[in-house]
């Protein structure tokens, strides 16, 4: 039996928070997921410890923060 390789959060990705509808607020945050429109567009090249400092700022916004 071969043991599970131990994956640390760094080397695992970071899943996009993008549920297919896109569209941008007056503040360009989208409504679904809560990333600006410069977030979503640099999603592919950001490292993963970009990417969750993103989700950070997406969970504040989800609590009604301008951030």
């Amino acid at each position: 039996m071969i043991p599970e390789q131990i994956v640390s959060n760094e080397e695992r990705p970071v899943r996009s928070p993008c549920v297919s509808v896109c569209a941008l607020d007056e503040h360009n945050i989208c409504i679904a997921c809560q990333r600006s429109g410069q977030e979503i567009s640099r999603w592919g090249a950001m490292s993963n410890s970009e990417k969750r400092a993103v989700m950070h700022k997406v969970a504040r916004r989800e609590q009604g923060e301008r951030v």
